[in-house]
């Protein structure tokens, strides 16, 4: 399973990079595989790890914000490792082609 997910604090201010990272960090701690870009966290595992991370990471910026606003979208694929790495190697090399 694939899952890509952001959290947002509201009521912070416009500045939320310090407790996005907060939520970053327990990702990062997680040892899944992971990847984070400018709108979301990427991370892959097992349904009931993956899913324990991500309500970990809401909590860890609830802990520091009034209100949390959270998208989350997932792939579910039995059997599939690497998703994170191979889906867009299989892009790029679709883009390489031509």
């Amino acid at each position: 399973m694939i899952v890509a997910f952001s959290v947002t604090p509201l009521g912070v201010g416009e500045e939320v990079g310090e407790y996005v990272a907060d939520a970053v960090r327990v990702v990062r701690e997680s040892g899944l595989p992971n990847r984070t870009d400018a709108m979301f966290t990427t991370v892959e595992g097992e349904w009931d790890e993956v899913m324990d991370v991500v309500r970990r990471a809401v909590a860890a910026v609830e802990e520091r914000a009034p209100r949390v606003s959270f998208v989350l979208k997932a792939d579910i694929r039995p059997g599939v490792t690497d998703g994170i790495t191979s889906k867009v190697e299989t892009v790029e090399r679709h883009l390489a082609e031509g």
